[in-house]
């Protein structure tokens, strides 16, 4: 059975990557088995503590801030029975100017590197590029969950096609609850319910929807919008409830009191399950259109909901075949007039339910924990010399 080391942020921390890191393990468990020969390189910050991770033989602390602590590592990692080290890589995640420590950790490693690379660049800017370049350099294969992002990284960096792996994000299915259960239970009974979700900033395009909203409650009068998650922690850090408080102000100027729910707080997995699945859209405005991975899109589309969305990378990726979805942002007469349409129209919703559940069909959390192993499994027979190349590119 193949060892694996994942290095990456981890539960408890509230991190979109550590709860990624934590599926993912648990995706290719189910499939090869639980090893105890894992291990969990968790990147903590030492105002945190590691307290949570400190009596756990599986878990080795990594203080994301302590240069000297990365080469060691990777010593404690050569000196172990590890076969191969799974890399999640986010720039923030790391200590140094854009997450340059973690190069100390892989070139003082001799055991083969996989990477998945939760951010990439159609033309990669300093600081990331030179980063991105060595790690990419220094990986036997690196995992990207965006299609584009192969020729992307092909042209920056000048890598060879075979080394680039797509796996889809990985995504739960829809709640086992009955869906008219859920909605009465969540206090949805009699609305058209719009959803969006995630750590609140003002990168999320928000304001963009609710200037739409009062359309579409002409036409749906039974609209809601509910906008589910706490402030991001590092905005609560530089303005507090800011950007929270500007939303509720543009609500109440636009009269919406009735149609927008806001709930700030933590939304544990099973609970976003249920509101993904008791919804009847899932809403993403994101403005910035070069955003290569959504979690949050992924899991929309894994539970089976039909999307709205602006077309950055991820959504026109992940979403092919329904462009009809996708809309300019900030275009508010388009986002009203589809909105409206939708939610007054059962059978589309249905038609789009369906094509939405294909989709995501091919990103539940089993499917990708298979991939993983059959490419871990590519890159043991490579080694031996039995292959030629690591991995099969989908496109």
């Amino acid at each position: 059975m193949i060892r694996i080391a994942y290095v990456s942020t981890y539960p408890p921390r509230r991190c979109g990557l550590a709860t990624f890191t934590e599926h993912l393990r648990q995706s290719i468990d189910g499939v090869r088995g639980p090893s105890d020969g894992d291990r969990v390189i968790v990147l903590y910050n030492e105002s945190d503590g590691d307290d949570a991770y400190r009596h756990n033989p599986a878990y080795w602390p990594l203080p994301a801030q302590n240069r000297a602590a990365y080469a060691e590592m990777a010593k404690r990692v050569n000196e172990s029975d590890i076969d191969v080290v799974l890399l999640q890589h986010e720039f923030g995640i790391f200590g140094g100017e854009a997450g340059e420590y973690i190069l100390d950790f892989i070139a003082a490693l001799n055991k083969p590197l996989v990477t998945t690379f939760h951010t990439v660049f159609a033309d990669p800017p300093l600081p990331y590029r030179p980063i991105q370049e060595k790690i990419a350099a220094a990986s036997d294969a690196i995992i990207v969950m965006n299609r584009q992002a192969i020729p992307y990284l092909v042209k920056a960096f000048g890598l060879p096609e075979e080394k680039i792996v797509y796996i889809p994000h990985g995504a739960p299915g829809p709640s086992s609850e009955n869906r008219d259960s859920l909605r009465r239970r969540l206090g949805f009974s009699g609305r058209k319910v719009m959803l969006t979700f995630g750590l609140l900033s003002r990168g999320k395009g928000i304001e963009s929807v609710l200037a739409a909203l009062p359309g579409v409650v002409r036409k749906v009068p039974e609209a809601l919008y509910v906008i589910a998650g706490q402030t991001h922690p590092e905005v609560k850090k530089r303005e507090g409830e800011a950007y929270r408080e500007e939303l509720k102000s543009l609500i109440h100027r636009l009269g919406l009191e009735r149609h927008v729910h806001m709930e700030d707080r933590y939304f544990s997995e099973e609970e976003l399950i249920d509101y993904l699945t008791a919804c009847d859209l899932y809403v993403t405005p994101y403005p910035g259109m070069q955003q290569i991975t959504s979690g949050t899109l992924a899991y929309a589309v894994g539970v089976g909901r039909p999307v709205v969305s602006t077309p950055y990378e991820h959504a026109r990726d992940l979403l092919q075949g329904c462009e009809e979805l996708l809309l300019p942002y900030g275009d508010t007469t388009a986002w009203e007039e589809r909105l409206g349409q939708l939610l007054a129209d059962e059978a589309a919703l249905k038609r789009w339910e369906e094509k939405v559940r294909q989709i995501g069909a091919n990103t539940h959390w089993p499917r990708v924990g298979e991939q993983h192993v059959a490419l871990f499994a590519r890159m043991c027979d490579a080694k031996r010399g039995e292959v030629k190349t690591i991995g099969t590119v989908s496109h």
